[in-house]
């Protein structure tokens, strides 16, 4: 039997000690892994409860990134509660078997520390690699803060591994700025945090000799596309799950979380939606324009990148105060739009109301997004309020050095 570990009602911790501590508490059976920054020191700590006696599971030390998925994707195929950590281009490497554990229906969590993709190399947080991640029949979940790295870990395996799901589920936090920035965390007591998770359950685990199955099977065009739309009905009928795992989350401490949260936005003009880190400092900014300038200003962000919550994003949006909404991409757009603008545009596109919408990519690499930049991007877009028109082009860069760049000029009336 494992040790019991002794936590304080407070802790400091930071993003990373926090997603560590939630995946000790799940009593996992396996965790494969591969060190990468900013993530290491998420399995780092767990091999630490192992080698200390916290935790009855096994560590495996694999040779890199492809096999640490490789190696969950067994283990959760024989039957055990698996997870593992990583980040940039650790989980570019993933990518091929990322595919394989949500077609096999395997709930593993992977919490993903946001990394920018190379090259340049570099360490630092952006979004490109949850980006990388969105089609790959993952849901996708985004924590803000230390301590949200840690209620939405234990989230994580509760959605995954409900049976309405038997998906795998990646929790994702801001490389560096949620990862390695030390805050106030109240964890759960480990008994409590094991309760609210709940023993696992295995399907059709390979172990089970008295009743042979198959993983990995082959199909072509007789059967795939059948297969992918009933992977497709379970990624979005798990929308539900998801509010109920998060509405027991609720009641057990007192936490709220909501697929779409929403600040300020029901008398709001102009609106900023945005991931991740970025959402504590666009509410700041939001607030000292209320209070200083009088512009009405909301902010939008999603807590599920996948399955999108195009229904919920859709709603609040639709109102008639709304005239401008702007959509921050922390992503190399590679030639188009940002993706979190095309998810918002397809929302905003089927309401009544349909205010205009323009698009920042920013944050690239870990440059600071700060209050300041945040406000003028807000009055930006009270500007293009104001003249009932985008008054700029569609698409600009923020906070880049040098030349000012902007994309995709509007035809003005």
């Amino acid at each position: 039997m494992a040790k019991e570990f002794e936590l304080n009602s407070v802790e400091v911790w930071d993003g990373n000690y926090a997603a560590s501590q939630a995946l000790r508490q799940a009593q996992i059976d396996v965790v494969a892994a591969y060190p990468i920054t900013p993530s290491t020191p998420i399995v780092e700590g767990y091999g630490s409860y192992v080698a200390n006696g916290y935790v009855d599971g096994e560590f495996v030390m694999v040779e890199s990134e492809h096999a640490a998925m490789s190696g969950c994707v067994g283990a959760a195929a024989a039957g055990g509660r698996v997870a593992t950590a990583t980040s940039s281009q650790g989980f570019a490497l993933m990518v091929e078997v990322l595919y394989q554990a949500s077609g096999m229906r395997l709930p593993i969590v992977l919490t993903v520390v946001n990394r920018a993709l190379a090259s340049p190399l570099n360490v630092r947080g952006d979004h490109a690699d949850m980006y990388l991640g969105r089609d790959s029949g993952w849901i996708q979940i985004d924590a803000f803060n230390a301590q949200e790295a840690y209620d939405l870990a234990l989230c994580s395996f509760k959605i995954g591994e409900h049976a309405d799901v038997r998906l795998p589920v990646m929790m994702h936090q801001d490389g560096f700025t949620t990862s390695h920035k030390a805050q106030n965390v109240t964890p759960l007591k480990d008994a409590v945090a094991y309760d609210f998770i709940g023993d696992y359950v295995p399907v059709d685990e390979m172990l089970d000799f008295t009743r042979p199955v198959t993983h990995g099977a082959q199909t072509e065009e007789d059967w795939h596309f059948e297969h992918k739309a009933k992977q497709h009905k379970a990624l979005m009928d798990s929308r539900v799950v998801i509010d109920d795992v998060f509405a027991a989350f609720q009641k057990l401490t007192g936490r709220e979380y909501k697929r779409v949260e929403s600040y300020m936005m029901d008398d709001a003009e102009v609106a900023m939606v945005v991931l991740g880190s970025s959402v504590e400092t666009a509410i700041l900014a939001a607030k000292k324009l209320r209070e200083e300038d009088g512009i009405k200003a909301g902010i939008i962000a999603p807590r599920c990148f996948r399955p999108f919550p195009f229904d919920l994003i859709r709603d609040v949006i639709d109102t008639p105060s709304l005239k401008a909404v702007t959509c921050l991409d922390k992503s190399s757009p590679g030639g188009a739009m940002g993706a979190l603008f095309n998810e918002v545009s397809a929302a905003a596109y089927t309401t009544a109301s349909r205010p205009m919408i323009t698009n920042y990519i920013y944050g690239m690499g870990g440059r600071d997004f700060a209050i300041d930049e945040a406000a003028r991007i807000l009055k930006e877009q009270k500007a293009h309020a104001d003249a009932g028109h985008i008054t700029t082009p569609i698409q600009q860069f923020s906070g880049l050095r040098g030349p000012k760049l902007g994309f995709f000029e509007t035809k003005r009336s």
